[in-house]
């Protein structure tokens, strides 16, 4: 048996002061080291096993595991740290397990679970009736009990703990109306409706139940397609709700005015003893009651007033003092509670009497920490939104607390901001053809088409954490709550053990040994800076948010956010795998936040998710989704798999795997349409469809990779190694530049014999996908002739001299750019054939510099007021492709050549 030893930290390197909902996270594995996830075991930093559930995240050919899902129950503190080991080198076999098949395009998961040999908590998934369409299911954790109907307007029926209801109703809201100005008099209200459900895990120690539905209108239209997954673990009150939805409407008609998750919350006692919290910024709250006894002219009594501001039960009323009960009745109830927070530095707190009433300035803040609480001393709850302020416009809503039956509102979309406008944001500027198209690109370098910039079909998701309670709880118990939402906990291998499985590339850990110092210190440098830039810049905002922008005006001292395709950057040259890259080696957990928000983001809002362009990502421009650009090498999973892997995100499997038939859309568009040199003529012919070999291929091959390990799907299997061998055939291998693809068979025509490079081809995912297809071949687990040496042939001769491609290739290919990104190529050569002379020809083109970046791109100046809005840092000549690519660079050349770094000179 292969030894297991994977030591576990969390991100922020201390033991979190609770994990609210559990806590989930991925480990890899050696091929061959486990065949059943049920046989590994998770101990603390005592050397004791804790409960655990374990389930395949992803398996290598062999169908031993290659990443394994690992669970932990909430019922236990939090240790410092953990290690996932065999099962059978513990003494104390306290472990579950769960093994999981997936099944899609339904999405439904069966699991069957193992029990813990010890009396803990379990989560169970219980139907209370079998056989029928539209049974209800009860979620039970041991610390409360949700019931989920079948179908219809309640995503959740009911939230009980203790044996007491805290909550009901649990359903989506949102309006929209038909023009864009502010509060237009056609506003129309919707509700979410749940039109299928499956339970995805069920236990014991985690459970996972995914709804999914549309919003239905007062007009009887459907539109805004969702997904709802439920996210529950043994002991836990908290559970997780993470909801991603579809916008499908037309941006020219269609406002959206509103997006929110509303729970019903019944109270019980009389309004002084209905609690209201909300959180302000920085951990703070405000602690009130629907009738206030604090601060009258007569003073009711310190334990009064102690008791309310607490969230007990005051003293009965004829105990109070100063004839307070009898006068109470003058003292006004305050129904309706509402944050808003429309900007990233800017929250409004106010509150009213009545519907009819006016509102009355509570307080003014900065960052809300995102969470609202309801309840009385027999329960109450609380919901909060990760990503409050940075995803703003969002709120907050009490409604109705001065009666039996209250709403809680956390809005996505705030009610109060200005109508979602999705229109493109120019009118063409008289752009009629390709070559008006292709000449205003030399100036904006904006790729526009009529009728491209779209929005319908892209997404969004958030994520939010539901507690109830049986009480009303002090309000250190809430901050925790909302500390944890913000920042939600995460358990990740260390950086050691991800190194020592060998996988997701070519990269080593961080040494500042001799003159590699100089270039760790570069790789700080760059991610310091972009981390602070998120801040500076405020690139916040429902749309925006996670992604970076492109390129920099030193004039304006700002980002080109107004310019073309030189504003937000959607994945250009993979800044996606750069941050990955660096956290696997680094452990980093500003940059595991900073690569997990984006991938959020252009996994969501830069891929198109329904309609003609659905699986295709969009080039960048001033809007996501403005470029005409709608290409594969933006959807790939290239970009998704680290993320998927090391938490176990089951939304970002889903981005994933709904692109296992994208080849498909290689007869819906031709990526290359306006420049390629038979436009006039080309049509898109199912048996011979245009595929480039660079961008194209690798997210083909990332796609049916991440479908077949983690799915086993036969079909991405056949076409992964189906087309590597064909590639292999190739006269030219990888410098043909594109094939002819039949989209019926999954197979290239190995006849085309010529030489066409893109420089754009390595930086998009294809360095690390063959990167890990070749690993593959080399242990035996793929047969694919001939793939090895297309790819090293290709690596070895991108920056040759044009004598030694010509003497190979028959004419030397015209290009060749980006030296220093394909540095790395030449790295990789290096290091297959052992040159010393590739390996000191990889660093001369990697110290020659990037595309624009100069020494200049490594030196942060803060600019001033006046010149600019507030002080911000800027490095002028660097760009986020140099940052990305020289990022990669720098860690795979040092990974891969470091010992030839001094006597490259």
């Amino acid at each position: 048996m292969t030894t297991v030893d994977i030591p576990l930290r969390w991100l922020d390197d201390a033991a979190p002061d609770l994990t609210l909902g559990g806590v989930t996270c991925g480990v890899p594995l050696v091929a061959g080291a486990v065949t059943d996830p049920g046989r590994l075991a998770v101990l603390n930093e005592a050397g004791n096993t804790v409960p655990a559930q374990t389930w395949p995240l992803a398996t290598w050919p062999d169908g031993s595991v290659k990443w394994a899902g690992i669970a932990l129950a909430a019922d236990h503190e939090p240790a410092n740290g953990y290690r996932v080991v065999n099962a059978a080198n513990t003494s104390d076999a306290a472990f579950a397990s769960a093994s999981t098949a997936v099944s899609h395009p339904s999405g439904t998961i069966d699991s069957g679970a193992a029990q813990s040999q010890h009396a803990r908590p379990r989560v169970t998934v219980t139907a209370d009736a079998a056989g029928t369409a539209h049974t209800g299911l009860t979620v039970d954790t041991g610390a409360c009990r949700v019931l989920i109907p079948g179908t219809g307007p309640d995503l959740i029926g009911s939230i009980e703990i203790q044996g007491t209801e805290v909550a009901s109703s649990g359903r989506l809201v949102s309006s929209r109306q038909s023009r864009p100005e502010p509060a237009a008099p056609d506003r129309i209200e919707a509700t979410g409706h749940v039109t299928g459900r499956a339970v995805e895990q069920a236990g014991p120690l985690r459970a996972v139940v995914r709804l999914t539905g549309i919003h239905r209108d007062t007009t009887g239209r459907e539109w805004l397609p969702f997904t709802v997954r439920l996210i529950f673990a043994a002991g836990a009150p908290t559970f997780r709700l993470v909801h991603s939805f579809v916008w499908d409407g037309d941006p020219e008609r269609d406002f959206l005015t509103s997006l929110g998750l509303a729970f019903t919350v019944p109270l019980r006692a009389a309004p002084h003893d209905r609690h209201v919290r909300i959180a302000g910024a920085e951990g703070g709250f405000l602690r009130e009651a629907v009738r206030g006894l604090t601060g009258l002219r007569r003073d009711p009594g310190p334990e009064v007033r102690a008791a309310q501001l607490d969230g007990r039960a005051t003293p009965p009323p004829p105990e109070w003092a100063a004839d307070v009960e009898r006068l109470s009745k003058w003292i006004p109830t305050w129904a309706d509670y509402s944050l808003r927070q429309l900007n990233a530095n800017g929250f409004t707190l106010h509150k009213r009497t009545t519907a009819d009433r006016p509102w009355i300035d509570i307080a003014q803040g900065t960052r809300s920490d995102g969470l609202a609480y309801l309840g009385d001393p027999s329960g109450g709850l609380a919901v909060g939104l990760t990503g409050f302020w940075q995803s703003h416009p969002t709120g907050l809503d009490i409604r109705s607390a001065d009666t039996e039956a209250a709403t809680l509102t956390s809005w996505l979309w705030s009610p109060d901001a200005a109508p979602m406008d999705l229109r493109f944001y120019h009118d063409g500027l008289g752009q009629e053809d390709y070559a008006d198209q292709l000449d205003a690109l030399e100036i904006t370098y904006e790729d526009y088409e009529p009728g491209f910039g779209t929005a319908h079909g892209i997404g969004r998701t958030h994520e939010l954490t539901v507690t109830p309670f049986a009480a009303t709880p002090p309000v250190e118990e809430l901050a925790r709550i909302a500390r944890g939402t913000a920042v939600r906990p995460q358990l990740v291998p260390a950086p050691e053990a991800l190194h020592a499985a060998r996988v997701l590339g070519d990269w080593d850990l961080p040494d500042r040994t001799g003159g590699r110092a100089a270039l760790e210190d570069r790789l700080d440098f760059l991610l310091d800076f972009y981390v602070d830039q998120v801040d500076q810049r405020s690139w916040y905002g429902f749309w925006n948010f996670g992604d970076v922008m492109h390129a920099y005006d030193a004039d304006r001292h700002t980002w080109r956010y107004d310019i073309g395709g030189y504003a937000w950057d959607n994945s250009e040259l993979s800044p996606d795998l750069w941050l990955w890259t660096s956290f696997l080696r680094t452990g980093r957990a500003d940059v595991f936040r900073l690569a997990e928000r984006m991938t959020r983001h252009t996994g969501d809002v830069d891929v198109y998710h329904a309609g003609p362009w659905r699986g295709l990502g969009t080039r960048h421009n001033v809007q996501h989704w403005g470029c005409s650009a709608k290409q594969l090498r933006i959807s790939t999973p290239a970009y998704r798999r680290c993320h998927y892997f090391l938490t176990g995100d089951e939304h970002t499997r889903d981005l994933m795997l709904e692109l296992r038939d994208s080849d498909a859309t290689f007869l819906a568009l031709d990526p290359t349409r306006k420049v390629r040199a038979d436009a006039a003529t080309y049509k898109p012919e199912r048996r011979a469809l245009a595929v480039g070999l660079g961008t194209d291929w690798s997210a083909l091959a990332a796609t049916w990779l991440a479908d077949w390990e983690i799915t086993g799907n036969e079909h991405s299997l056949d076409r992964l190694i189906g087309t590597m061998r064909d590639i292999g055939s190739l006269p030219r291998g990888f410098f043909t530049g594109e094939a002819l693809y039949d989209l019926d068979t999954g197979r290239f025509d190995t006849a085309r014999d010529r030489v066409n490079v893109s420089h754009l081809s390595a930086v998009f995912g294809l360095v690390e996908v063959c990167s890990e297809l070749v690993a593959l071949i080399d242990a035996g687990q793929v047969d694919a002739p001939g793939f090895r040496e297309a790819w090293l042939q290709y690596c070895r001769l991108y920056l040759a001299s044009p004598e030694e491609q010509r003497a190979e290739l028959g004419e030397a290919p015209s290009g060749i750019h980006l030296e220093q990104a394909h540095s790395r190529l030449t790295a990789y050569a290096a290091d297959r054939t052992g040159s010393a002379t590739l390996a000191d020809h990889a660093w001369r083109a990697y110290f020659a510099g990037g595309e624009f970046m100069g020494e200049e791109a490594f030196q942060a100046v803060r600019i001033l007021p006046p010149h600019v809005l507030s002080p911000v840092d800027e490095a002028r000549t660097l760009s986020t492709n140099d940052a990305a690519q020289c990022g990669l660079a720098t860690i795979q050349n040092l990974a891969l050549i470091g010992h030839r770094l001094a006597e490259s000179g």
